[in-house]
């Protein structure tokens, strides 16, 4: 089955490719007219930019368009601003509310969380794993005048660099493809860390020259390798905070085990097309109706393997070569049917079909109890959109049911928005969920004998309300109220210590208030402020969170050499209050919760200097350069330490052929 949608898939990007083409544009059907300023190939930014190296004098920066997968328009952007400061990571998005380990490429802690989710399917476990694991909604597509280049590069943790680097070129206006390669070789300071990730992506747009037809494809394949050594050991963790020099080379203190790693790997084809039945221009009243349809299909894999069997784990039916490994076949289809005018707004309607196949190659009985090995079936689902701008108010719906098969499920987000002048808006939504815990709850099988178990969990219930404001005055502020019922977990047993997984029945309310806002004084200095809080009511201690998070930079920007410099360089403090923090499980790659010990509450800061020459932005940060003098008790989960002081450079550079 696999071969031939393979077969299919690479059948419709040769047929796009070799179309004869010279005019149209990329840019699907979409109900958002606005064009925003993209952040260098990646969102946020809503800086300008300019012209002045693009060498061909006939292309503007804004004909360099990047389409979302939800067909949001936006404007390769190549300023340098804070917001590009807060991006210049490895996930190339702003990680303010994560707390990252100590090598670059690992996992990160969850500071917050947003439980609005448009998904009636359960998710592939091993989610520590899933951070740079790029997913459709991660994927844009392109229209360039000229070929556009644009190269990351970040030092890593010894012996190690990270390079990001794409390339996109229009063969005609109306066929566009893009190829991209996120590359991570870093060892780490401390023993057995080592990790090395690879993001490789292709994607393809055309369209034919009555825009009557256009269609947006992508090819993803992605290995994601963590060597693991399950933390310091605990008689270890006093020579850490000690401070004593003979410790500070981290590779010195004794981890849990230097066998072991864990293997993210996954490929995807993805193919999203749309005919238009009417156009605009053929109805008197201004009509669209037009077919879409999504096909999509995704082979991924995780694996665990360990040379010798580890108490750390419990009991195991083998002392040597353990390896587990568990797979999951994902094929989706969706048709929807859309129809708008003037009057009525935007409306689809559409039916999908999930054919799914996840487990393993194996039964297991343990203790009289069969586990089977394989998940799989099919799922129909029905939904609709619809959206509706009257002058300054635009209201949106989405749901979605699943109506046949073995899962249920079923979501409802309601957005409405008002602008109330050029320099605020306000909007409100509504959001229900109802969807299976991801896979590793369900069904999970190992050769440590804890580890293998089949629960039939209820489907965890979300409910969220939120408010925005978007200000030139007060800042940005969000606020969400959200209730979550049958919420699952992974946490220790009492009996044998050992982790496993958990569903409560009581109510959990969680409220996050978050606001983000710059202060510019003294002409060339600024003061930029996000700060979150939140606040959990939760009687079982099993949704743990920090109540305040803090980040506050205050930085100095000027031109400098007749203009040909542009510098900005400042200090930024983070801090976030102590909490039960979440314990992290090498094994499934899964944090589980515990309540033993509250960790946080260090500060930590960070001096950078950044600038701009023509089309490279340069990056140079010493990070957490507080360490020496503030105490050595940081930490990004229970027995894994926080990153030292360290000196990082970087660049990002754009070419405009």
């Amino acid at each position: 089955m696999s071969k031939i949608i393979l077969a299919f898939f690479l059948f419709c990007n040769l047929t796009i490719g070799f179309a004869q083409v010279r005019q149209g544009y990329v840019k699907k059907e979409s109900n958002n007219q606005d064009i925003r300023l993209n952040d260098s190939l990646s969102r946020g930014s809503t800086e300008s930019t300019s012209n002045k190296n693009i060498k061909n004098l006939d292309a503007k920066i804004d004909m360099y368009l990047i389409v979302s997968h939800e067909n949001d328009t936006t404007i390769v952007d190549t300023t340098l601003t804070i917001h590009k400061e807060y991006k210049f990571n490895y996930l190339r998005r702003d990680n303010f509310e994560l707390l990252p380990f100590s090598n670059v490429g690992q996992t990160y802690n969850s500071l917050s969380y947003n439980y609005v989710n448009n998904s009636t399917m359960p998710l592939f476990g091993a989610r520590a794993r899933h951070f740079n694991y790029m997913e459709i909604e991660d994927i844009d597509y392109y229209q360039v005048p000229t070929p556009l280049t644009e190269l990351y590069y970040k030092t890593a943790f010894e012996q190690g660099q990270q390079l990001d680097a794409f390339f996109t070129t229009n063969i005609s206006k109306q066929f566009n493809f893009s190829i991209a390669y996120k590359g991570l070789r870093s060892l780490g300071k401390y023993q057995h860390i080592l990790t090395s990730t690879g993001n490789f992506r292709f994607t393809s747009s055309y369209q034919t020259k009555n825009r009557r037809y256009i269609a947006n494809a992508h090819m993803v394949m992605q290995d994601l390798l963590n060597e693991e050594n399950g933390g310091l050991q605990d008689d270890n963790i006093p020579f850490f905070e000690s401070g004593n020099p003979e410790f500070k080379d981290r590779a010195v203190l004794a981890v849990n085990f230097e066998d072991a790693e864990n293997l993210l790997k996954g490929k995807r084809f993805h193919l999203d097309h749309l005919y238009h039945i009417i156009k605009p221009k053929d109805s008197l009243w201004n009509n669209k109706l037009y077919l879409e349809h999504t096909m999509s299909f995704e082979d991924k894999y995780y694996e665990y393997n360990q040379t010798r069997e580890n108490e750390y784990f419990g009991d195991a039916f083998q002392t040597s070569n353990l390896r587990d490994r568990v797979t999951l076949e994902n094929f989706y289809n969706q048709l929807g049917l859309n129809y708008s005018n003037s009057t009525l707004g935007d409306l689809q309607f559409n039916v999908a079909h999930n054919n799914y196949n996840y487990g393993y190659n194996k039964v297991v009985v343990i203790n009289n109890q069969y586990i089977t090995n394989r998940l799989k079936g099919d799922v129909f689902s029905i939904g609709g959109k619809y959206q509706k701008n009257i002058n300054k108010f635009s209201l949106f719906g989405e749901a979605g049911l699943n109506v046949s098969g073995d899962f249920e499920g079923n979501f409802f987000t309601g957005k409405a928005s008002y602008s109330l002048n050029e320099n605020n808006n306000v909007e409100a939504y509504i959001n229900h969920n109802s969807t299976a815990p991801n896979y590793n709850y369900l069904l999970y099988q190992s050769v440590y004998k804890n580890y293998n178990w089949q629960n039939n969990f209820n489907n965890i219930e979300t409910q969220q309300l939120g408010f925005g404001l978007n200000s030139k005055w007060f800042g940005n502020v969000v606020l969400n109220y959200t209730t979550i019922n049958d919420y699952t977990y992974f946490k220790k047993d009492g009996a044998d210590d050992l982790v496993k997984p958990f569903q409560t029945d009581q109510t959990i309310s969680y409220l996050k208030l978050k606001w983000e806002k710059g202060f510019d004084f003294l002409r060339k200095f600024t003061l930029y402020n996000t700060v979150m809080y939140q606040n959990v009511q939760d009687d079982g201690m099993i949704f743990n969170l920090p109540e305040l998070t803090t980040r506050n930079t205050l930085y100095y920007s000027n031109h400098f050499f007749k203009r040909a410099l542009f510098l900005q360089t400042g200090v930024t403090f983070s801090y976030f209050t102590k909490y039960y923090m979440n314990a992290y499980d090498p094994l499934m790659a899964e944090f589980y919760v515990q309540n033993n010990q509250e960790y946080g509450g260090f500060p930590r800061f960070d001096f950078f200097v950044n600038a701009k020459i023509q089309q490279i932005r340069i990056y140079l940060k010493a990070e957490h350069f507080n360490s020496a003098w503030t105490g050595y008790d940081y930490y990004s989960a229970p027995n894994y330490p926080y990153r030292d002081f360290v000196v990082r450079f970087g660049v990002v550079w754009n070419f405009f052929l």
